[in-house]
């Protein structure tokens, strides 16, 4: 196996398909090195299926895990039922879908991890896993049920999973979980086979995933796709036996139902988002809750919010105590509730979103004005955002307007959230943009880079520095708002969200630098170099290079370090270097 030069590892040439595209890496999954396992290809999607149900003396219980193999800690069983169940206050009667996330509490490896790694890797940065978090996505059932002790039927089916697709996990309980409380076990057992047989999870591929009679058709989007772009999924031909659903998102909720019962202070809840502030929603129902704190994190997109966020948080919950001591300032988290309880208990909170229920109807949304946390006493107080914050930016009384003519003509709610979803990416990119532009003039030119020195190193990020350049490249470039830019940027400079994506871009940066350095190598004619050096510095070239070697062939190839030291071969300019365990050896091609 030959390295070849970075173009022919980023798939210029012939050996695109070796390069660890998804196509290649997902052809290499049968063979010697990924083999697939029973249930590997349910785990690329989901951890696990739970099945949770009231028992009058032990209260929610996890009844069944599917597949039975799979492997929940007794912490992690705990938080999924109890947040599986609406709290007795929000009166869900009939069916209720509704999303949690929690903690992960131990790490897991998976058998074929290096695969599923490659395909993260090719998301966009708000689409990729949290090793650190779970997400559950709920269909809650409960009705009269008078042959039981308690009057009523009350079961949750839950999927476990580490990918945040909640639109498309909405959809596939939609349509499993009705079958499920009517035909039980076998039906589930039917389900979990189907999605056992469903190819990877590829971003950028049209995905056509058969389940119980239907065919669900999905693209995943990459990080290559320009933002705020949807790619429209072609309709093939399908057997008059199956039904086949095209969904236009895998991700995305109806951001506008999210926020018309806080419609005038979007922009607020903007900043609130971007700042990393710590904000409760108190909702009536958990689908409510869950709904609100997934659109705040998705309006900053494409910018990704580093901080926790709860969906769904109840008093049950294993950080409870951290994230409601009095002790210490509330931390970075979004927070949705809707036990009473909270009202009380999260008092001391600087952002607190109150909403009643959320309904589209073809009234102009009211004015709601900020109130002061004062005012909050219970969970009955009046819809509306209860907050000290003052905006660094003007309101955007053009998009308001348009939304509200939008609601006058009864404009459909998809395109309104269309609308709505565009100002808050145009607005996002506009801050980022000056940031990206500073980044970038911190990496070293290409001419610096030698060879046979270490790669040089990034220059500091210097935020004053970064603030003179506002002066002539700030957001007024792409933006029509006025206002305090200055004093966003500081506060931004000081927030988690602004910590996460520096480290993130930084890492990126570097390895860049990396690469062109190996480039660099790869160029060079180390047979002619070793002529003119001693014996001892070529064998200090050899082993670092053979270091270099050894952790790209592992990353970049995605070949696991067994493999690597059972003998890889790698040609650089008429030099052979054979790997094979700790030794390096040079073989030279020229005789």
């Amino acid at each position: 196996m030959s390295l070849r030069k970075r173009d022919e590892i980023d798939g210029v040439g012939g050996s695109a398909r070796l390069a660890g595209s998804p196509e290649a890496l997902e052809e290499r999954a049968p063979g010697r090195c990924l083999p697939l396992l029973p249930w590997d290809r349910f785990s690329a999607w989901l951890h696990c299926v739970c099945v949770v149900g009231f028992d009058l003396e032990l209260g929610q219980a996890v009844e069944v895990v599917y597949p039975q193999h799979a492997k929940l800690t007794d912490k992690e069983k705990t938080n999924i039922c109890y947040l599986s169940f609406p709290d007795s206050n929000s009166g869900c009667l009939g069916d209720t879908q509704f999303c949690f996330r929690f903690r992960q509490s131990s790490s897991r490896k998976l058998s074929w991890h290096c695969l599923l790694d490659q395909f993260d890797r090719d998301l966009p940065i708000y689409l990729k896993k949290d090793p650190a978090y779970y997400y559950g996505y709920v269909y809650f059932r409960q009705v009269q049920d008078k042959t039981l002790k308690r009057g009523y039927f009350q079961k949750s089916l839950v999927l476990v999973s580490k990918l945040p697709y909640i639109h498309f996990f909405h959809i596939v309980l939609g349509h499993i979980a009705p079958e499920y409380f009517e035909k039980n076990e076998p039906f589930l057992e039917a389900a979990c086979s189907d999605i056992d047989r469903w190819p990877s999870p590829v971003p950028g591929k049209t995905l056509h995933l058969p389940i119980m009679g239907t065919v669900i058709k999905v693209r995943i989007p990459t990080c290559h796709d320009k933002p705020g772009t949807t790619e429209v999924l072609q309709t093939a031909h399908q057997p008059a036996t199956q039904i086949s659903i095209a969904l236009p998102t895998v991700h995305e909720v109806d951001l506008f139902r999210c926020f018309s019962p806080v419609f005038f202070h979007i922009q607020m809840l903007w900043e609130l988002v971007l700042l990393g502030e710590p904000l409760v929603v108190m909702a009536p129902s958990p689908s409510e809750s869950s709904e609100t704190v997934l659109a705040l994190v998705s309006c900053i997109s494409p910018l990704k919010y580093y901080s926790d966020f709860r969906p769904y948080f109840t008093i049950h919950d294993s950080e409870f105590k951290e994230y409601t001591t009095r002790t210490q300032a509330p931390p970075s988290v979004i927070l949705g509730v809707t036990n009473p309880f909270f009202a009380k208990t999260l008092q001391h909170w600087p952002h607190i979103i109150r909403i009643g229920d959320i309904k589209l109807s073809g009234e102009v949304p009211k004015q709601v004005k900020v109130k002061k946390l004062k005012n909050l006493k219970t969970l009955d107080s009046k819809p509306g955002v209860y907050t000290s914050y003052k905006p660094h930016l003007n309101r955007d009384e053009e998009i308001i307007k348009q939304l509200q003519k939008g609601v006058q003509q009864k404009r459909p709610a998809e395109a309104q959230s269309i609308i709505l979803r565009r100002s808050f990416l145009e607005l996002t990119q506009s801050f980022i943009i000056p940031l990206e532009r500073y980044v970038a003039s911190l990496m070293p030119l290409q001419k610096s880079i030698s060879p046979w020195k270490s790669p040089p190193q990034l220059k500091p990020f210097n935020q004053e520095e970064f603030m003179k350049t506002l002066e002539k490249a700030g957001p007024q470039l792409t933006s029509r708002l006025k206002g305090d830019w200055i004093g966003l940027y500081r506060q931004f400079l000081k927030s988690p969200n602004f910590d996460g994506w520096f480290r993130t871009r930084r890492k990126e940066m570097t390895q860049k630098l990396e690469a062109l350095h190996l480039e660099a190598l790869c160029n060079e004619d180390l047979l002619f170099w070793s002529q003119k050096h001693t014996e001892v510095e070529t064998v200090d070239l050899v082993l670092k290079l053979k270091d270099k070697l050894f952790v790209q062939v592992q990353k970049v190839l995605c070949i696991p370090a067994f493999e690597v030291s059972q003998g890889v071969n790698i040609s650089i300019r008429g030099v052979c270097v054979h790997m094979r365990g700790l030794t390096c050896q040079i073989v030279s091609d020229l005789k």
